[in-house]
């Protein structure tokens, strides 16, 4: 049974993750692309394209039989930032053709963090807009930002999403 409330990717036992898409996200960011939905969407659903275009995400490898973006899939995430290397596992939440990509991501049994892009029509191409909610436990938050940085995570993701907005802006304009 469908839970309409959360749209048609959710049934009752995505509310935990619905609930939190209904929160502000952590950090945001918007770019007008003249590009068709479709092909901003593959590009962003391609995780080596998503790699080359993001702040951290270095690279991927798909787990179990998973080779695309589709809800329930699973991948490795290697990430980089500066000298800091770290492995995460992610779980594709939503993978709606030319309308919306998420993942929810958790290092070990921690949750960590969903991201979520979102494509909409706008007139010469799309709007895409990148979003992320801070999934991890928030009396760990301050102690993660000191030991390993950084110390502020929503505007360390703010910057990334700019930057990643701007590369996928450039890329998907390609003619």
């Amino acid at each position: 049974m469908t839970d309409s409330r959360f749209g048609p990717q959710h049934d009752g036992r995505h509310r935990k993750l619905s609930r939190m898409a209904e929160t502000a996200p952590d950090a945001t960011g918007q770019r007008a692309i003249e590009a068709a939905a479709g092909t901003v969407y593959r590009l962003i659903t391609d995780l080596d394209t998503l790699a080359e275009l993001a702040g951290e995400l270095h690279g991927h490898r798909w787990l179990g039989r998973a080779r695309e973006a589709e809800a329930g899939a699973k991948f490795l995430g290697s990430n980089r930032r500066g000298w800091r290397r770290w492995v995460t596992v992610a779980t594709v939440t939503d993978a709606t053709a030319g309308e919306r990509f998420a993942f929810d991501v958790d290092f070990g049994p921690m949750p960590v963090a969903r991201w979520r892009y979102d494509i909409a029509p706008h007139e010469a191409g799309c709007l895409v807009t990148e979003s992320t909610w801070d999934r991890r436990p928030k009396w760990l938050r301050p102690i993660l930002g000191t030991l390993i940085g950084p110390k502020d995570r929503a505007a360390t993701n703010r910057a990334n999403i700019n930057a990643t907005l701007d590369r996928l802006k450039a890329r998907a304009e390609i003619r």
